[in-house]
């Protein structure tokens, strides 16, 4: 009766739930969850996990099991490398053939890794192995940094910009750290040997990291100038070894545990030492599946006046950063696990390294912490990590809309730590909007809107009601603009109308919050309102196509008398107008009535580009309060081919441009923003084509055929851009002379558009860049070379038997 209340009920046992768990579950639970509260001691959980390890490594099951789930752990998780390390370094004092075989196992992956350039699996992995540095004979991980670092002097030497020897120097400059607070014996010459030699690589600056700034604005007074990842590298490498190389933030663990032999406490003097696995490190090396671009280091609260995280010149920032990166990167597949380990992330780090979670700013801004104590925030320092993905040039490495949902998933399982500290990263994006690269601002206005739609629209519009006075072209005017139109997509009018303050609220007009925009021909004082109703009913009721063109005939016929040289503009501008009314119902009655009249909308095109051009100033001009949905229409019409990409932005950058007044409206960076990405995209498809393996020549010479005609066009693309903005920038333009001269545009306003021009200018720019390093001619034949050469004869078997490379790939498809 001892083991229940007098209740009846079953005492709950004060044994471990674990104690009875099968011992490979046991196993895998305790090492996946090692550290994850900051109540744990996970020296002293590392130890329980090796001690359950070495009294069952006999079992070859278990083993297998484990050391799987080891190196897995070490490629998805990299907060918990240091705690997976130290599991093996307490295994190796009672059974060094845990080490033999964590160590096999990590050579065994990380040489598959670097024979296939997965460059974040070889960084994890060197690391594992530099955690474990005092275990190894000789100088360890040395070596190896020593040869990473020769192959990055010989893609150096063969290109002086290439980036792939960037990134290999930048994982000796991230290993270094762990091997140095890990070793048993100081290794400090054989690092100040190494950063001699990384110091002239980390210095280099390639020509395009001139574009990868996250402030381009004309003036130098910007919240942070550009900081290379890898020169910041080593930057705080040399701060550190002035600081007698503490390396604070790395988990402890004691060198040695205590261990019983015949009932007496004993300690390991001595531990078993191990060689460094044997790796094959060949040059030139793998570029990897995806093209590398030099990193720039973005944060939203370094260097401030109060210090809530690392400065840029600590190694921490580096260390802390690049973990919190690789786990939201890696794990794209579960943001739920992504937020947990970011929630928990200050319980992977020394305990003195973060204040408490939730501390309130104002706390530490007014002192009210305990002299030396660490001010760092851990939810600042993960938010600046997310913000770093989104705000990455040239691309991020996930697609936007992950990281949306990380800062979401984030603020619902922290909402009182992290919700204050995404105040104060808005606000200083917002402050910084002047000097910040065009496309970043793009992002962050995405990011708002989707942001504030997942909590009722809530923010204190009020911070921004002084911004209100100014001109529409200011960028932080056209910001909450853009930001408001970009809600009312995500709901609508109405609804939005209620959750901005009064002083807003003009903005939202009556045209934005109908759902449906009203039909100019319902009016008869617009020019051919007879013939545009009558076209709408005709459409709408399926007429014959021959009704149908008596009517627009009419309209041919007026237009001819009223002057118009080219008659299919006004006729064409009714026919789409139509469409657009009737399908404003949604927008897959629209589509359904595009497909209707798909042949009548190729052949606008065939026969007039102006025409052609028409159609998307019907659409816009039909969705002028709802640009949104004008964007989503085009870009369907673009996969029709009904419109092509250069009527597109020659409407965009030439008919609608003005004095350069269209620049500061962010629908129309948008349309020509993804314009510009399905022609990329599709250039990239046919390098893709282009790079598989087995082709025929004949194959060859057609995809070549294809690839020379549209990478020229995506050429013609950028150089339209490039001169539409130049000639803002410049101030030649002939509408913006012609406004400033008779006044319309003030000296302020002038100077803003001209502003407007650049930014634009930096976008595309880097944007054709990063093209030619990916599919430019040089680009593509150094990867054809690397194709393996095949016989004929294999050829011809692979067709035979239907395992051809282009099996299900048509030629057509790629023309």
């Amino acid at each position: 009766m001892s083991d229940y209340r007098r209740n009846g009920k079953r005492k709950r046992s004060r044994e471990p739930r674990d104690r009875y768990l099968p011992v490979p579950r046991q196993l895998r639970e305790n090492l996946l969850s090692i550290a994850d509260s900051p109540l744990a001691v996970p020296a002293k959980q590392a130890q329980e996990i090796a001690t359950l390890l070495g009294d069952n490594f006999h079992d070859e099951q278990i083993k297998n099991e484990f050391f799987d789930l080891l190196v897995r752990l070490i490629l998805e998780q990299p907060f918990k490398i240091p705690f997976a390390a130290a599991v093996i370094l307490y295994g190796n004092d009672s059974k060094p053939e845990i080490t033999t075989e964590a160590l096999n196992r990590a050579g065994e992956r990380l040489q598959e890794a670097f024979n296939a350039g997965h460059w974040r699996d070889v960084k994890l992995l060197v690391r594992f192995l530099a955690c474990l540095q005092r275990l190894f004979e000789g100088d360890g991980v040395i070596p190896l940094l020593d040869k990473l670092f020769d192959c990055a002097v010989d893609l150096q030497s063969a290109n002086e910009n290439d980036v792939v020897g960037l990134e290999l120097v930048k994982i000796i400059l991230l290993t270094l750290p762990y091997a140095m607070g890990y070793a048993e014996t100081s290794i400090v010459p054989q690092a100040l040997e190494l950063l001699e030699k990384t110091e002239i690589v980390a210095s280099m600056k390639l020509p395009i990291e001139e574009l990868l700034e996250s402030y381009t604005g004309s003036t130098d007074e910007k919240p942070v100038h550009y900081l290379s990842v890898i020169g910041l590298l080593q930057l705080q490498m040399r701060n550190e070894e002035a600081h007698g190389w503490e390396f604070a933030i790395l988990p402890p663990f004691p060198k040695f545990i205590s261990q019983q032999v015949d009932g007496q406490d004993a300690m390991v003097t001595t531990p078993t030492l191990h060689p460094f696995p044997s790796l094959d490190i060949v040059s030139p090396v793998n570029a990897g599946p995806n093209p590398l671009f030099p990193e720039a280091y973005f944060s939203l609260y370094a260097d401030q006046e109060v210090e809530t995280v690392p400065k840029t010149d600590d190694i921490a920032a580096s260390l802390i950063r690049d973990t919190i990166v690789d786990t939201i990167n890696i794990l794209d597949f579960n943001r739920d696990a992504v937020a947990t380990l970011l929630v928990n992330m200050d319980s992977y780090w020394h305990p003195e390294t973060f204040i408490k979670r939730g501390m309130p700013f104002d706390k530490i801004r007014l002192g009210e912490v305990e002299e030396g104590k660490s001010t760092w925030k851990p939810e600042d320092m993960v938010l600046d990590g997310i913000f770093s993905q989104i705000f990455t040039l040239p691309n991020p490495e996930r697609k936007i809309v992950y990281y949306h949902s990380v800062i979401t998933e984030t603020c619902k399982k922290a909402p009182g730590a992290v919700a204050p500290s995404l105040g104060r990263a808005i606000r200083f994006l917002f402050r910084n909007l002047d000097v910040m690269d065009l496309e970043l601002v793009s992002r962050f206005l995405d990011w708002f809107a989707h942001h504030l739609s997942n909590f009722d629209y809530r923010w204190k519009w009020q911070e921004w009601v002084e911004d209100l006075v100014r001109s529409d072209l200011h960028p932080k005017k056209a910001f909450i603009i853009a930001a408001i139109d970009k809600e009312i997509r995500l709901s609508f009018g109405k609804r939005i109308k209620k959750t901005i303050d009064e002083e807003f609220r003009y903005l939202i007009t009556e045209g934005k919050e109908k759902e449906v925009p009203d039909f100019k021909y319902a009016d008869d004082r617009t020019p051919y309102a007879a013939e545009g109703a009558l076209l709408q009913v005709q459409i709408r009721k399926k007429a014959p196509d021959a009704e149908i063109q008596e009517t627009i005939n009419v309209i041919h016929v007026k237009a001819a008398d009223a002057g118009i040289k080219d008659v299919l503009i006004p006729s064409t501008d009714a026919f789409v107008t139509c469409i657009c009314f009737i399908g404003s119902v949604s927008f897959s009655h629209l589509i359904s009535i595009v497909d209707r009249c798909k042949e009548r909308l190729l052949a606008i095109g065939q026969q007039s580009e102006p025409a052609r051009r028409q159609i998307i100033a019907s659409i816009v001009a039909y969705w002028k309060d709802q640009p949104g949905n004008a964007i989503n229409i085009i870009d369907k019409l673009l996969n029709y081919t009904i419109l092509t990409p250069i009527s597109v932005i020659q409407w965009a950058l030439a008919d609608h441009l003005g004095a350069g007044e269209a620049l500061a409206e962010s629908w129309t960076y948008e349309m020509v923003a993804k314009t510009v990405a399905k022609v990329t995209n599709r250039v990239r498809q046919i390098v893709a084509a282009r790079l598989q393996e087995g082709l025929t020549q004949e194959q060859i010479e057609s995809i070549d055929e294809t690839l020379i005609k549209e990478r020229e066009g995506m050429r013609s693309y950028f150089k339209f851009i490039d001169d539409a903005a130049s000639v803002v920038a410049l101030g030649t333009n002939d509408a913006y002379i012609e406004k400033v001269t008779n006044g319309e545009l003030n000296a302020e306003n002038a100077a803003v558009i001209k502003a407007w021009g650049k930014r634009w200018q930096v976008v595309f720019q880097r944007k054709a860049h990063v093209e030619e390093t990916v599919v430019g001619e040089q680009a593509v034949d150094a990867r054809v070379k690397l194709l393996p050469t095949k016989m004929e004869t294999d050829l011809k078997e692979e067709t035979q038997n239907g395992n051809g490379a282009m099996e299900g790939l048509t030629i057509e498809e790629i023309e």
